[in-house]
């Protein structure tokens, strides 16, 4: 706690010793941006540490559900599941937690750590495995909380996971403590992320959130779309051409069918994305039985 305290008064008098060198006291967020983007230039810090400045201070306009992974794209396992299919799964997404649910994918009974199967790989001891016994406590928050209150509890209690849950109490996805970072920091690429698809992921039934880095050939073959992609490769690109510059969270434009909407961006780039299909009637792609 008193390194908590210490760090946050740094960075407040950091603030403060660049708002006297450039003599101007920023009224609202807006301005604090342009005062710090002055301060870079002035070379006061450098490129990225603006970039995850700007990141703090975006943290606390996201909520849960605008990077939650939905529920279809949950990597889960099912309590009865055999202790082979548990640890084919566990091998093959690499992940380090898995939600497990009950009868239905809806009911998360508790998270299981991929390191606690590993005394269980071993032949004389596979009789031993009981599920039950290895489940850790579920972390549930509501889709509306927001982020900075979210990573402030992730610290305090040591957690790195938590279920997502609706007004109605089901499981409506999950959120880690690097999804939160990455709105900070950017993107954290593990050599296991190139195999989890395209990031696009269906929130409702016409609106997704994107990775801005997702391909337009991806974004393409998903929709059912004709976007070119001989000129930009991703479709942040794209947006950010139709934009005609580098745009604030909550800027749009509407392309064909589709709205795009900035859910997360920087001085330097676009990180996600809010897509609304703008033709309900059109047949959209779902992942619901996936």
């Amino acid at each position: 706690m008193t390194q908590d305290r210490s760090s946050w008064g740094s960075l407040r008098h950091w603030l403060k010793r660049i708002g006297q060198t450039l003599r101007s006291e920023p009224r609202d967020k807006e301005q604090l941006i342009e005062l710090l983007k002055e301060a870079r230039q002035r070379e006061l810090f450098d490129t990225d540490a603006l970039s995850m400045i700007e990141g703090v201070l975006q943290v606390s306009d996201l909520r849960v559900r605008d990077i939650m992974v939905p529920r279809a794209e949950m990597v889960s396992l099912r309590r009865d599941d055999p202790l082979d299919k548990i640890l084919q799964v566990a091998v093959k997404s690499a992940h380090s937690r898995f939600p497990v649910t009950g009868d239905d994918k809806s009911e998360v009974v508790g998270i299981l750590l991929a390191k606690d199967l590993l005394t269980f790989c071993a032949e004389d001891r596979r009789r031993a495995f009981n599920i039950r016994d290895l489940l850790r406590s579920t972390v549930f928050v509501p889709d509306s909380k927001r982020l900075n209150v979210l990573l402030k509890e992730f610290r305090a209690s040591r957690n790195h996971m938590a279920i997502v849950v609706d007004e109605y109490g089901s499981a409506a996805g999950l959120v880690t403590i690097e999804d939160v970072l990455e709105q900070i920091v950017g993107e954290i690429d593990d050599e296991h992320d190139y195999d989890e698809g395209s990031g696009i992921f269906q929130r409702d039934k016409n609106e997704f959130s994107i990775k801005a880095r997702t391909a337009i050939e991806d974004f393409n073959d998903y929709f059912g779309s004709d976007f070119p992609d001989n000129e930009f490769d991703t479709i942040g690109g794209l947006v950010v051409n139709a934009l005609g510059h580098l745009p604030k969270r909550s800027e749009s434009v509407e392309l064909g069918r589709f709205r795009f909407t900035v859910m997360r961006a920087d001085s330097r780039r676009v990180y996600l994305l809010n897509v609304e299909h703008l033709n309900p009637d059109d047949k959209i792609p779902t992942t619901e039985n996936v």
